[in-house]
């Protein structure tokens, strides 16, 4: 698996979301420098499982469309020639 990289924009985004959550929900301050870190920790130890679950539920979907498919193709056989 490839790192997990967020653009410049996006990192501050998240970063000040991180800040405002320690406001809001902790009732405590986080610095910058802090927070990043913070980030860079989530990203690094669990950013994998998050990556790892959004494979798997591509993959499911991926999977239910090729069934959907097999079943439109399995609709146009001509019902004669099934039978051998």
């Amino acid at each position: 698996m490839k790192p997990i990289k967020f653009e410049k924009a996006e990192r501050e985004a998240i970063i000040a979301r991180i800040q405002r959550y320690f406001e809001a929900e902790l009732d405590g301050e986080i610095g910058a420098m802090p927070a990043e870190e913070l980030l860079a920790f989530f990203t690094e130890v669990i950013g994998p499982f998050y990556y790892n679950q959004g494979l798997a539920d591509a993959q499911a979907v991926f999977a239910k469309s090729l069934d959907d498919i097999n079943d439109r193709i399995y609709g146009l056989e001509q019902r004669q020639a099934r039978a051998r």
